[in-house]
């Protein structure tokens, strides 16, 4: 006779993210259950977003709720291994306590030409914070210039906040904070790749005197060690995420044992994934900054009819429940869904190889 999913059960402890060893945390489902529990996805969107046009995702249903486990598909299983403890996570354990009710959220503008800013950001209804794309590939810093330009002049009151995503070298990217500073940045993240070449951004930032604070995402996330880059002083702040930090506890870890300040993005969610995003924010002692939440708006369409969107810029923390009805309709081909439950069993695997 099957087994249940209560009693489908690997009883060893969860991974943390970035250690050697897994903390004991709670109990690890097995790869039958997490394939029983699981829905794959695609999702259009209404612009393309780092290179992507629909976006692919594994959702969990378990005891504790809904999660999602959707790293970008060319992540291989030792830094997406994360993303599937942030999902058990959010699934099987549930969140920790809030400490707020409602968190405040940034407009996200792809890297996109200025004629189409203001239809792009009439899609928030309260844009007090704006993070706009830079360094994408195949543009130059005069379109860089002119897209952040258009920002200010429609919005000459916004918290305005640039993201390169580790795209330029450290020429360019001096280059670059010189010609945007004068547009009044709340702060630069990620500008180059690597904590060393991020703690040497910011020294010559102060030298200087641009006045632009310099935010650590990649170098925070795609690190072994996620608290390099505040040992460094590589940063002004961190830009952390549930999925790719192992979920909302071990985010939590790090933002404390870094001691600087903290801002929660997205890496292109579900309204599932959002809503972890979410639980991380309104969980955190502090929270100075609008939080990268609001990338619903990129999506055409999403797993529920009662999307996870901002109500005058802010996120209201609620249950989100797909709608079995768009599961459906959005569900991906056999063959998709074949690959992601092989990419489950591999992160899976990697978990349980973590586990001494």
């Amino acid at each position: 006779m099957p087994r249940s999913r209560a009693e489908r059960r690997t009883h060893v402890p969860v991974a943390a993210a970035g250690t050697d060893r897994l903390e004991t945390m709670n109990q690890l489902p097995d790869l039958a259950e997490l394939i029983d529990a699981s829905h794959v996805v695609t999702l259009p969107m209404n612009v393309q977003f780092r290179a992507v046009r629909h976006r692919e995702a594994l959702l969990l249903e378990g005891p504790a709720g809904w999660g999602e486990f959707s790293p970008f598909l060319e992540y291989g299983p030792a830094e997406a291994a994360a993303w599937l403890r942030a999902a058990i996570e959010a699934s099987w354990e549930g969140y920790p306590d809030p400490v707020r009710t409602s968190v405040p959220v940034n407009a996200t503008l792809p890297a996109v030409d200025p004629g189409r800013v203001a239809g792009i950001l009439s899609s928030y209804d309260a844009a007090h914070t704006i993070k706009v794309k830079v360094a994408e590939q195949g543009q130059d810093l005069a379109q860089d210039v002119a897209r952040v330009a258009e920002v200010r002049r429609l919005f000459p009151e916004a918290a305005i906040r640039i993201d390169a995503n580790a795209g330029w070298n450290h020429d360019e990217a001096m280059a670059g904070l010189e010609a945007l500073a004068e547009y009044r940045l709340q702060y630069a993240e990620q500008p180059v790749d690597g904590i060393d070449g991020l703690a040497r951004v910011r020294q010559e930032v102060a030298r200087r005197g641009l006045g632009v604070l310099i935010a650590a995402d990649e170098s925070v996330r795609k690190e072994s060690d996620p608290l390099a880059v505040a040992r460094a002083q590589a940063a002004d702040l961190i830009v952390i995420k549930a999925q790719p930090l192992g979920g909302v506890r071990r985010a939590l870890e790090i933002v404390r044992d870094a001691g600087l300040p903290a801002v929660v993005s997205s890496a292109l969610d579900t309204s599932i994934g959002l809503r972890q995003g979410a639980a991380l924010a309104a969980a955190l002692p502090a929270l100075p900054y609008a939080c990268g939440l609001a990338t619903g708006s990129l999506f055409s369409s999403d797993i529920t009819t009662d999307r996870f969107l901002a109500v005058g810029g802010e996120l209201q923390l609620r249950a989100i429940t797909p709608d079995p009805s768009l599961l459906r309709s959005h569900a991906v081909s056999a063959e998709r869904r074949s690959w992601w439950h092989r990419r489950l069993a591999e992160c899976h695997r990697e978990l349980l190889r973590k586990m001494g």
